[in-house]
């Protein structure tokens, strides 16, 4: 996501003092509507550490929301957020969290259409700039700031490098890549920031490698 003036970052709608509590809230709700790629029945939304003190007053809740519904950072729509939500039969649900976590604006996200459930958590590091470090289970370092390809792919040997050789192929260079299992020979999430957005035909064709289980993309 490329920015031109600060505007384009907080958005000459956004609410709050903070870029930190609108701006980088609202990319978290928008990624993990990327990752769901679909309209979710419903929304849990944790918030921790400054997020759960401040949220309402800050505007935090209607931006992460309007991340949900797709929305930009600068899209006037988003200071209607909880009512579009409404209207289009999203139920939200906000729980403010006692835990203690690393950053205090941290915030986890739950998505469910059905029985398919999407949880990504969340971190907003000042600037509108955020990093997602957790993706169902899966620990990670996402900056949402480059084009991004995640594969979900059973933990066994030759995966990775099956990988890079498609991308190589397609000249599609690796900026960052990290690899992040829960248990060894399980499942496993490959990480991969680009140079360029990948067209969904090389998607399809990772998908076609042995040992892939699902790919998915995050466009700047």
């Amino acid at each position: 996501m490329k920015y031109r003036t600060v505007f384009d970052i907080i958005g000459p709608i956004m609410i709050g003092p903070s870029s930190s509590h609108t701006a980088g809230a609202a990319r978290i709700g928008r990624v993990a509507r990327t990752l769901f790629a679909e309209k979710p029945d419903r929304a849990d939304i944790y918030f921790y550490g400054s997020f759960a003190k401040t949220y309402r007053g800050h505007g935090t809740d209607v931006a992460i929301v309007g991340g949900i519904l797709d929305f930009d950072t600068f899209d006037s729509r988003i200071t209607n957020a909880l009512t579009i939500a409404k209207d289009e039969k999203i139920d939200i649900h906000f729980h403010e969290e006692e835990a203690l976590t690393d950053h205090p604006n941290t915030a986890k996200v739950v998505l469910t259409k059905g029985e398919v459930t999407i949880e990504l958590v969340g971190i907003s590091i000042g600037g509108g700039k955020i990093e997602i470090i957790e993706l169902n289970g899966f620990q990670l370092k996402l900056s949402g700031n480059h084009p991004a390809i995640l594969v979900v792919h059973n933990d066994r040997y030759g995966v990775i490098a099956g990988v890079s050789n498609v991308l190589a192929k397609h000249e599609i260079n690796i900026g960052h890549m990290e690899v992040s299992r829960k248990e060894k020979g399980k499942e496993a999430l490959m990480v991969i920031e680009v140079d360029q957005n990948v067209p969904n035909t090389i998607l399809k064709e990772l998908e076609s490698l042995p040992n892939i289980v699902k790919v998915t993309k995050i466009h700047d």
